[in-house]
């Protein structure tokens, strides 16, 4: 699985007839911040004609939003890409799939694709993702067979808000997940990340997602993958 509004300004009182104008007090420096995303990236799901149509973007912004990543291998990016949207193709086939793209308009006013992240709900009688039957323990197959557990294969988004304003609730990945959990009135998310991925577990964390229970965790412990989830 591989991110503020200006204050108002200060209104001078007038001064008093004939006296000097009393200048207003310089505000006292406040923490630099980033725009708010809501302000500047706006966030809507793509058919899957859509994706279809926009498989190549998609791919070159998981290139893009991962290369800041630690790689496990020497592959080029064209091959990263192919990989990605060969799984993103696997995983369009899933009953209830959704994509969310966030988009801005650049410098020269074209809208450009800043952000993606997509999943699907979770059925206990249906087709796992990616061997998700040995992660889940038995509290989360109750939710799934309830139709409220939904999997959350992937965030890309650029490095700033993996590092940047990780708590707010404005936050671009933030706001993706958010939106695909009540997009589709899940009560869950769940997801998985490498164990060797500590870039991706300290990103996800920030975001609001927490490990398994102690009375859980024994279900994955031993699996090359961690299992999180989100509420």
């Amino acid at each position: 699985m591989t991110v503020n509004t200006p204050d108002p300004p200060e209104t001078a009182h007038p001064g008093t007839p004939g006296r000097q104008p009393t200048l207003p007090e310089v505000p006292p420096q406040r923490r630099r911040q980033g725009p708010s995303p809501e302000k500047g990236e706006f966030v809507r799901p793509l058919t899957r004609r859509q994706i279809d149509d926009r498989m190549r973007e998609l791919g070159e912004l998981y290139t893009h939003t991962s290369s800041s990543q630690v790689r496990v291998s020497e592959a080029s990016d064209q091959d990263r890409s192919a990989a990605f949207r060969r799984r993103l193709a696997g995983h369009m086939r899933r009953p209830g799939f959704e994509l969310l793209v966030a988009e801005a308009a650049d410098s020269s006013g074209a809208v450009v694709l800043t952000a993606c992240a997509y999943g699907f709900p979770v059925c206990r009688d249906g087709p796992w993702w990616d061997g998700l039957d040995g992660y889940l323990p038995e509290s989360l197959l109750r939710v799934a067979a309830f139709g409220r557990l939904f999997a959350i294969a992937d965030i890309l988004v650029e490095r700033r808000v993996r590092t940047q304003d990780q708590s707010r609730e404005w936050n671009l990945a933030r706001r993706l997940q958010k939106r695909l959990l009540s997009d589709h009135t899940a009560a869950l998310g769940v997801t998985l990340v490498d164990r060797d991925n500590a870039d991706t577990l300290e990103a996800l964390l920030s975001w609001g997602w927490r490990g398994l229970s102690a009375e859980a965790r024994g279900v994955s412990r031993i699996g090359p993958r961690r299992l999180l989830v989100l509420r």
